[in-house]
């Protein structure tokens, strides 16, 4: 599947939350900065499909705000096993903007949060 990079904003700029939420090529992305890195997971929870971006970042990992599920930012993966991991996306800072790549093709059904 082709890719394509997408500018977010200036890394300098990025909200000192540490979070940053933004649909890119009809894909809901959401943005995490742990010091000078950035990493970025489909905004959808796997398990009841609710927006991550809603809930808090604690120790590299985000929380689901509906069931407390939590994934580690970096890799997207479930923390305890109980869920499928996140998709993520390639980041990158170019002339001190960040970028982000997401598929070409957009989401199906099971890879957009509910309400959207």
């Amino acid at each position: 599947m082709s890719t394509t990079w997408h500018q977010l904003m200036a890394a300098d700029e990025f909200p000192e939350e540490g979070k940053y939420a933004a649909c890119v090529g009809g894909w809901f992305v959401l943005v995490m900065r742990d010091g000078d890195k950035f990493s970025a997971v489909n905004d959808r929870c796997t398990h009841q499909a609710s927006r991550l971006s809603e809930g808090r970042i604690r120790r590299g990992a985000i929380m689901c705000p509906v069931h407390g599920a939590r994934f580690e930012a970096a890799t997207g993966r479930c923390l305890g096993g109980a869920y499928p991991d996140l998709r993520t996306f390639e980041t990158r800072i170019v002339d001190n903007r960040l970028e982000v790549a997401v598929p070409d093709e957009p989401p199906g059904i099971h890879e957009r949060p509910t309400g959207v």
